[in-house]
């Protein structure tokens, strides 16, 4: 559908369908992919990978999820040079497989999904937040109400209630990222600048401790490649792999703001390849400086529920006192707020190009009368996470994973193949390298996490979710008389 334009503000006109700014050049939307991508993930997961592989084998989760992260960035790349507008995958699956007829489909079910992790995704990142402050203000562990609801939520995870000064902490961090993305696209640009430039201090503040007080015994001891992981070599590496692909995910993040990047076709490319290739570098000298600091021991009992997660405020603390811990705390706060503020960003736009298309609620489709942001979208998504602060989510990361891949990842490196295979012609402006060796390493990677039989189970009821997505489709396309319900004469031509 080809929409009309809209004056400067972004208001409808009759007729017309609510239009976004361009203006993201290539510094800020790679500094949106950049601190996406890393938020607090990298500086409290290295002791899960630690202890899936059973010590410094736990690299090779971060080597497999570059790889895999550079190969499933040229299939965006491709993807999202070619069809720059808002909500990403959206866009892309109706192009793929027929705006009119199964591509609906698989858009509406990208968005049904969406509503339901992206809002995870965000809260996981400010109770991380709060996990590290925590560790400046040790009173903010408090718990003042606990309770587990008493059944599962996507695999063999059981939901557990928590209210504590850290929640409370973690509700702020929402509120206050949903503010400041309620502004206009400039102001988002400026703002992404300074978190940018904190993220990278933060990485290389920790990146110095670490090899300057680097001991090699610890990192690398006698016999650690002939390392067995606990519950075997295939298994570890894939629980391994599962985290390192939930650490690198973002580079994508500017694909769904897209409608408001400058020059697109060499902006999204070049933004993400950028910031998969520094943001690996940098895990990779940091989690091998952290190893040369902590004993393998202290780190596995990190993932202790009980027990503190905060390897690089720790090995700043060993390294400098307790100076040096607070302040890398303090800037891991900063970096997890910089990544909520660019999932919220980047996520808030799909509801709304979903509902300017009319394949979701059409409340999602409004702007805001003179900064020209989805509105709707961005409060329903921000106030969301933070009701969502009140669990505890970090031992979601795997059901998040999983959905993903199966609801979006797959679909996209399959539906690239089919792209070019069933419109060779189509215009794009860029071309993966080395096709189809992307599409195949992307495919066997992800393919490779669900290796463990706790995960398939999860796939299973991820695919549940899936269902009911079909169903609410098709329930809403019958009372509409849409596709596939629609008499034949009313559909549109592809």
């Amino acid at each position: 559908m080809r929409a009309a334009s809209t004056g400067p503000a972004g208001t409808n006109q009759p007729n017309s369908s609510p239009q976004l700014q361009r203006k993201l050049t290539l510094l800020p939307a790679t500094a949106l992919n950049m601190i996406d991508m890393v938020g607090v993930g990298p500086f409290a997961t290295l002791p899960l990978m630690v202890k899936a592989m059973g010590g410094s084998l736990a690299l090779l989760g971060w080597i497999a999820g570059a790889i895999i992260a550079i190969s499933d960035g040229l299939i965006w790349a491709e993807l999202g040079a070619a069809l720059p507008k808002a909500g990403g995958t959206y866009e892309y699956v109706k192009e793929i497989y027929g705006r009119e007829k199964f591509g609906r489909l698989l858009a509406f079910l990208f968005t049904f999904q969406l509503i339901f992790t992206a809002p995870v995704s965000i809260a996981t990142g400010c109770v991380g937040l709060a996990g590290y402050a925590s560790y400046i203000f040790p009173s903010l562990r408090h718990v003042f109400f606990s309770r587990s609801l008493g059944f599962h939520l996507l695999g063999d995870v059981t939901l557990k209630l928590e209210i504590s000064g850290a929640t409370l902490a973690a509700i702020a961090a929402a509120l206050l990222a949903t503010i400041l993305v309620a502004r206009g696209i400039e102001g988002i640009a400026r703002i992404s600048k300074y978190l940018w430039i904190g993220v990278l201090a933060t990485l290389l503040f920790v990146i110095f401790t670490g090899l300057t007080h680097f001991r090699a015994g610890l990192a690398f001891p006698q016999g650690w490649a002939h390392q067995a992981p606990p519950n075997g070599f295939l298994i570890g590496f894939s629980g391994a792999l599962l985290v390192a692909l939930y650490d690198y995910w973002g580079y994508y993040n500017i694909c769904f703001l897209a409608e408001e990047v400058v020059d697109p076709p060499r902006t999204i490319p070049r933004s993400m390849i950028l910031s998969i290739l520094i943001v690996g570098v940098l895990y990779l000298l940091m989690n091998i400086g952290i190893l040369g600091q902590l004993p393998v021991a202290e780190m596995i009992r990190m993932t202790d529920a009980t027990a503190g997660n905060y390897p690089a405020a720790r090995a700043a603390q060993i390294a400098w006192g307790n100076w040096g811990g607070n302040l890398v705390a303090l800037a891991v706060v900063w970096t997890a707020f910089a990544s909520v503020f660019a999932l919220l960003t980047g996520y808030s736009r799909i509801p709304f190009a979903a509902a300017r298309d009319h394949n979701f609620f059409s409340a999602f489709q409004r702007l805001h009368k003179t900064k020209g942001f989805p509105v709707v979208s961005v409060v329903f998504m921000g106030l969301l996470a933070a009701a969502l602060c009140v669990f505890q989510l970090g031992s979601l990361i795997s059901a998040l994973v999983i959905v993903r891949i199966l609801m979006v990842f797959l679909v996209q490196a399959l539906g690239v193949v089919y792209w070019r295979m069933t419109k060779p012609a189509a215009e794009r402006p860029f071309r993966m390298w080395l096709y189809p060796l992307p599409v195949i390493i992307t495919l066997v990677g992800f393919a490779f996490v669900f290796t463990d039989p706790e995960r398939q189970k999860i796939m299973a009821r991820g695919l549940a979710l899936g269902l009911a997505g079909v169903v609410f489709f098709l329930v809403r396309a019958f009372l509409r008389k849409q596709w596939p319900f629609a008499p034949k004469q009313t559909i549109v031509a592809e």
